[in-house]
């Protein structure tokens, strides 16, 4: 790490109150290396409840606010007042936080899908440009060391020319309508909070990602998509998805989003084949990348080990062997945002490379693939051509 001392970034959170899983999954991984720290906060629709988890996180009585507007608007006062504010809210919300914190000079990390529409994407793309403030979001799988492994061989050639991608996140856990008795699930199928999709947008964008940091130089010429409402109560909204693409170099990809895979944990893997060789990484197993050259036996490679590339090594935390999780994944992403922000990139990355951290373009084609995804369908699962 470089030799200066570096002063944590002042950081407030929207949402993410007491209850929350992704919110408690924000703070331990922003503040893990003390690149954020926590110094207020909108938690709660109910400011008492906000205000007294606020308490709770230690923070200063006055720093916990009603709503993000008031927050925004009294941080900006100060002089210690927040730099960036991460946004924890439901789907619908996204686009209007977003605006403003970007408004109040602020830099942004934001859950997904970043927006609903591509017009919105491109707007918060085009203010967050001029106002030169950084927006992450939190596709917090792609933080995994083995990834930038995948990366790396692939841009070195050990799998030749790529032919098929099959990428897929499908879980079992909605095969039933599970929303009925559960509120932090309702409202994920209902199209006025989480938007003109549900699986497509809320785990299909993982993987597809992922793919994007594997093979970045291929880019999508045109897709078709299928969905279905296998409980039907959701409907219009799909709990099950298949979309094909093809890549401008040729290749092909599908990817499987799905809710009701009956049986399965999370069942998100990503599966790169080439001309020579293939890799294929697995979500329940991160700290693995498998490598299968064509009429050699399969080889496991292992996190933390020497004879990987070293941008696979540059957010190691403990040596190889002892296994990392999704905490890690997210930390390792807040740091990179955290280093994008104050421009420091430390760790001797710009030795191995550029900072690779899921941005406002990531976000933006979070969007797009999901509104193309959606017109697909909604056409009658037709070709419909992809423009970035």
């Amino acid at each position: 790490m470089s030799g200066k001392k570096r002063k944590p970034i002042r950081w407030g959170m929207v949402g993410g109150g007491r209850g929350s899983q992704i919110g408690y999954i924000h703070r331990s991984a922003a503040l893990r290396d003390n690149t954020f720290e926590l110094v207020a906060g909108a938690f709660d629709i109910d400011p008492e409840r906000g205000r007294a988890f606020g308490a709770e996180l230690g923070l200063d009585e006055g720093r916990s606010y009603p709503d993000y507007l008031a927050m925004f608007a009294a941080e900006a006062k100060r002089d210690d007042g927040i730099e960036a504010a991460s946004i924890a809210t439901p789907n619908n919300t996204h686009f209007a936080i977003c605006k403003a914190a970007l408004e109040h000079d602020l830099h942004v990390v934001c859950e997904k899908p970043l927006c609903f529409t591509v017009a919105e994407a491109e707007e918060l793309k085009a203010l967050s440009e001029a106002r030169g403030r950084i927006v992450g979001v939190t596709y917090g799988y792609a933080g995994h060391q083995m990834i930038e492994q995948a990366r790396a061989m692939v841009k070195n050639g050990d799998l030749g020319d790529i032919r098929v991608v099959n990428l897929q996140f499908a879980h079992g856990f909605h095969t039933a309508p599970v929303e009925e008795q559960n509120p932090s699930t309702r409202w994920r199928v209902d199209p006025k909070f989480a938007g003109p999709s549900y699986v497509l947008g809320d785990v299909g964008t993982h993987p597809l990602y992922i793919s994007e940091v594997i093979l970045p130089h291929l880019k999508v010429k045109r897709l078709m998509c299928v969905r279905q409402s296998f409980v039907k109560s959701r409907a219009p909204l799909e709990d099950n998805a298949v979309t094909l693409m093809e890549y401008d170099n040729g290749a092909i990809a599908t990817v499987w989003s799905s809710a009701v895979n009956a049986g399965s944990m999370h069942g998100q893997k990503v599966r790169i084949i080439g001309s020579r060789a293939s890799i294929e990484w697995w979500d329940e197993r991160p700290n693995q990348l498998f490598y299968e050259i064509q009429g050699e036996p399969v080889r496991i490679l292992e996190r933390g080990m020497d004879y990987l590339y070293p941008q696979a090594r540059i957010d190691d935390r403990i040596g190889g062997g002892h296994p990392e999780g999704l905490f890690e994944a997210w930390a390792n992403l807040y740091r990179r945002f955290g280093f994008a922000i104050s421009g420091d990139r430390g760790f001797a990355l710009t030795d191995t490379g550029d900072l690779i951290f899921p941005g406002i373009e990531a976000g933006l084609e979070g969007v797009r693939w999901v509104e193309n995804c959606v017109r697909s369908a909604d056409a009658g699962g037709v070709w419909v051509d992809y423009s970035s």
